[in-house]
């Protein structure tokens, strides 16, 4: 962390003239940037230091793809609620021919870093005449400060399986009932096997009857690396609110987001909230033992859309206690 007193006002850095446009030049934005556009005009963001408190200085990089000269562009940016950015606007005098780039340069003030994982989220838009006539876009970087849990095991909160014969542990529903580990396998999950839905490969999770062995969902950060097309969610849900939305935050700074649900374990219809059935088990385990024999308690799997072309880093949960997960993977 800095010493507090290197921080000088963001009104002394504006008066000292550290703000300004770098001339326009053909060059492509810097590797180090990432940017998520609408529309062919690239708006790149320069990595921002998070190391604070400081004042950090960041590089709004803008691409006119032509066909036309781009005229009257004006640059803003943000970061977090609260985080004070000088100026919030520039604005680019002249014009840049196709092909050609522009730097605007902004300073944020960086707060001291909070305990634990977090995740940040910066946003630039550019409004301009020509260029590719869709008059704005918008660019974000996200970056994160902590370490995200290893995998989703790291992030077992929850007993779901019991053995028929020492069901006490179980509380998958807040009610202490739980799977039965013996009705599961004759379903065919069984510790540490396979599970393909979706086009996933996925596992039924490794751990001793009666353990934590499935996450409850609340905003957790799961490390998961891999590309794909889709990321595969294998769970159920407790009561029929079982939906959110997941983030996906890639290796490039960007993220997509896509929601979910399952149904409840039981007596919803199967495909409630766009899921798939993968599994149905007979009966549950309640505090006193086995029984509800004749009713099926169920495992499903959903997905959500990732950008094939870059890699997964982490995934943020939803924050919905509903929810319960037992493996995630990304799809071919």
């Amino acid at each position: 962390m800095r010493p507090a007193g290197l921080i000088r006002s963001l009104g002394a850095v504006v008066a000292a003239g550290a703000l300004a446009l770098l001339p326009a030049t053909a060059s492509a934005a810097p590797p180090s940037a990432t940017s998520t556009s609408t529309s062919a005009t690239a708006v790149a963001i320069s990595p921002v230091d998070l190391d604070g408190p400081a004042i950090s200085t960041v590089k709004v990089t803008v691409t006119n793809p032509g066909p036309e000269r781009m005229r009257s562009l004006k640059v803003s940016f943000g970061g977090p609620v609260g985080w004070a950015v000088q100026p919030s606007v520039l604005q680019v005098d002249g014009s840049l021919a196709k092909g050609a780039s522009t730097e605007a340069t902004f300073r944020i003030q960086v707060p001291e870093r909070r305990p634990g994982f977090t995740v940040r989220t910066f946003t630039a838009t550019a409004t301009y005449r020509g260029g590719d006539g869709a008059g704005s876009v918008t660019g974000t970087r996200t970056q994160h400060s902590g370490t995200p849990l290893a995998n989703l095991a790291a992030a077992y909160n929850n007993v779901g399986v019991t053995d028929e014969g020492n069901t006490k542990p179980g509380n998958y529903d807040g009610e202490g009932n739980s799977f039965s580990a013996q009705k599961l396998a004759d379903a065919g999950l069984r510790p540490g096997g396979t599970v393909s839905a979706l086009g996933a490969a996925l596992r039924w999770p490794d751990v001793p009857r009666g353990t934590p062995d499935n996450v409850s969902a609340a905003g957790q950060a799961i490390a998961l690396s891999g590309t794909g097309s889709r990321l595969v969610l294998l769970g159920s849900g407790v009561t029929s609110g079982a939906s959110g939305t997941a983030i996906v935050y890639y290796a490039d700074g960007t993220s997509s987001s896509g929601s979910f649900g399952f149904p409840n374990w039981s007596f919803d219809p199967a495909n409630a909230h766009g899921a798939t059935l993968v599994a149905s088990s007979d009966g549950r385990n309640r505090p006193t033992g086995y029984g509800n024999a004749g009713i099926a308690y169920r495992v499903f799997a959903h997905s959500i859309p990732l950008d094939p072309a870059k890699r997964v880093e982490f995934v943020v949960l939803p924050g919905n206690g509903n929810i319960h997960l037992f493996d995630l993977a990304v799809a071919p």
